[in-house]
């Protein structure tokens, strides 16, 4: 047990390079939902916190909670509110970000095959226009894109393993950010005046090993997201134009230890990592370094 925990102390430690975050609409933490309680309780609460560091050292503080809740054996559903503080040459911004609606469903079906179904919704609290004495920010200091957005999944479980998919698309776009690089005095960040981001598709695979006291999951995965589209912003001549290497693929690998304290309660701790990003990120995802911690609760 050592040796494991050793291991993932080193894979946060090397986790140090260039990387995309997750999606903004939530759809890199869409596997989570399609977990079901396994216990006699049919509510949950979530306590999540990630810290990271973007482009431009830009550091960030994301906090959030989650309730759940259990309908019968094959429907739950979940309410999340997320909040964002990031902290950069700029200064320093914080605000509520989004949130989330889901639904999963369970299908009826013969073991070991199990399928389930979830869908959704973003919902944000801020336009993404957020300002320091006036001046406009990057994306990469909002809490939020700004859209209201769709998110679709479908999960297989077999024995130890789950490939999911899913799709986040913007339906409603409320983004009025206002930041041009001609006039911020650096080059670190690209401009997004308006900014409209196309859809995300995503693909995981997750492998889950517990420990025989039970005591302890592990659950390594590699996460493909390919983002369907070059994203566009408004010029100062009010004229869209295409953000050229916005499109493309990233894959991440990433994983999470979970220790559980009984039935009702565990703590879990999430790293990741990417092996291939996409050549230019202005929806202000990009991380050099990410971990969450979550406490998890059933009542």
């Amino acid at each position: 047990m050592k040796k494991i925990l050793l291991c993932v102390l080193l894979f946060s430690m090397n986790s140090t390079i260039q990387a995309q975050g997750c999606s903004d609409a939530g759809i890199c933490s869409a596997g989570n939902s399609f977990q079901t309680q396994e216990h006699e309780h049919k509510n949950g609460l979530e306590f999540g916190s990630i810290l990271g560091a973007g482009e431009a050292d830009v550091r960030y503080f994301s906090p959030y909670l989650t309730y759940s809740y259990q309908f019968n054996s094959q429907f739950a559903m979940s309410v999340k509110v997320t909040y964002s503080q990031a902290s950069g040459e700029f200064g320093q911004r914080g605000q509520f970000g989004d949130a989330y609606l889901i639904g999963n469903y369970h299908f009826k079906t013969e073991k070991p095959k199990k399928w389930s179904l979830l869908v959704g919704g973003k919902f944000p609290f801020t336009r993404s226009n957020l300002k320091i004495n006036g001046y406009s920010l990057p994306l990469d200091y909002q809490a939020s894109l700004g859209t209201f957005d769709l998110i679709t999944g479908l999960n297989l479980n077999y024995k130890r393993w789950d490939f999911n998919t899913g799709l986040q698309l913007p339906v409603y776009n409320l983004n009025r950010n206002s930041y041009f690089k001609e006039y911020s005095g650096t080059d670190d960040f690209p401009s997004t005046n308006l900014f409209e981001r196309k859809p995300d598709a995503l693909f995981r695979t997750t492998y889950t090993y517990q420990t025989q006291n039970k005591k302890w999951t592990f659950k390594p995965n590699v996460l493909l997201i390919y983002h369907l589209g070059e994203d566009s912003y408004e010029t100062i001549f009010g004229k869209r134009e295409n953000i050229d290497g916005s499109d493309g693929l990233t894959l991440n690998g990433n994983l999470i230890g979970i220790y559980h304290f009984n039935k009702k309660n565990s703590i879990e701790l999430s790293i990741a990592t990417p092996f291939v990003v996409r050549e230019v990120r202005p929806d202000g995802l990009t991380r050099s370094f990410t971990a969450g911690l979550i406490y998890k609760t059933a009542f």
